[in-house]
């Protein structure tokens, strides 16, 4: 790659170990309103979207509306999680320590939660405002947009973009927007399987560590350091 390379990470299951408190808030706020059986099979099929899009693929899954009445549950759940247990993916701190290319975040998440994550296991300086949530677009992943979005504001071309994604649908819309998508099973949340979907989805390789994340950029000629 040539020109003025940017890596754009992910936040959920990627910069975060998130996805299994997620889970546990989504379960604990859909039975504190009457309607159980909302758990990891059911999630694990939404990760990657923006809340809004899960909350309507879970009334599809199981028949259950989310109460109009009780906008703020899910995200105070999982905000008191986050806090008490969230904890960055293993090896991230070193990784992003060592990091010298541009780089953002562009995430499914709210930016509350995107800035609360980041916050709460202190990785936040190493993305200063170069933050992107799917709030700022038309449409979440697996779209485009926000993809694209991210490389306006950060002035690369998504040819010379790198993405480093969890889930089907993040690297559906990393291809989408003609970046190059690298999947990251090493999230506590991956699964038998998880690389194949991620391939099959379009990643151009998968890895569960960031060392070997590392050498798959300096593969595609990312100078890191």
């Amino acid at each position: 790659m040539t020109g003025s390379q940017l890596i754009i990470f992910d936040c959920d299951g990627v910069l975060v170990d998130s996805e299994p408190l997620a889970v546990l808030a989504y379960e604990r706020v859909y039975e504190r309103h009457g309607m159980p059986g909302v758990g990891l099979d059911i999630i694990s099929q939404c990760f990657g979207m923006k809340q809004a899009d899960i909350v309507a693929r879970i009334k599809e899954l199981t028949g259950h509306q989310y109460p109009d009445h009780a906008p703020d549950d899910l995200w105070l759940e999982t905000k008191a999680l986050f806090t008490e247990r969230l904890e960055p993916t293993a090896g991230l701190p070193d990784f992003l320590s060592g990091l010298k290319l541009d780089r953002c975040v562009a995430s499914s998440s709210s930016l509350e939660r995107i800035h609360h994550s980041l916050d709460v296991t202190r990785i936040a300086s190493h993305f200063s405002d170069a933050i992107f949530s799917s709030s700022m677009v038309k449409n979440g992943k697996p779209a485009p947009d926000i993809f694209l979005f991210a490389a306006e504001k950060m002035g690369a071309d998504p040819a010379n973009c790198v993405v480093i994604e969890d889930s089907p649908f993040g690297v559906e819309g990393a291809v989408a927007a003609g970046m190059t998508a690298i999947g990251f099973t090493g999230g506590s949340h991956s699964y038998d399987g998880h690389g194949e979907r991620l391939l099959s989805s379009g990643a151009s390789v998968v890895n569960e560590s960031w060392t070997g994340v590392a050498a798959e950029l300096e593969k595609l000629g990312f100078r890191l350091n």
